[in-house]
């Protein structure tokens, strides 16, 4: 039987986001825009979404005169990243 997947990770760009910061213990903006090859407004738009949702913690703060966004993920994110992934196994195991 197959499972549910959630619509917020189905897409792409979110789907990516999540994966790479499943294993890192953070990530910067521009680290994402270039491991995604992302536009910056996409990224920002997905960004937004998936901390809407609890799936990521965005921080934003100087570093000299320059705004640096950093984001890490949340329980709740990790917890549904996992279970995306559980869900995506009965597709594949079909």
């Amino acid at each position: 039987m197959f499972k549910e997947l959630d619509p917020l990770l189905h897409s792409q760009l979110r789907l990516a986001v999540m994966s790479i910061l499943i294993s890192v213990e953070s990530a910067d903006f521009v680290f994402l825009k270039q491991q995604t090859d992302s536009t910056a407004g996409n990224l920002s738009v997905q960004l937004d979404k998936l901390s809407a949702a609890d799936y990521i913690v965005v921080k934003k703060s100087f570093v000299g005169k320059k705004t640096r966004t950093t984001c890490h993920i949340t329980k709740t994110g990790r917890e549904a990243f996992e279970r995306y992934v559980e869900n995506l196994k009965t597709y594949i195991q079909h």
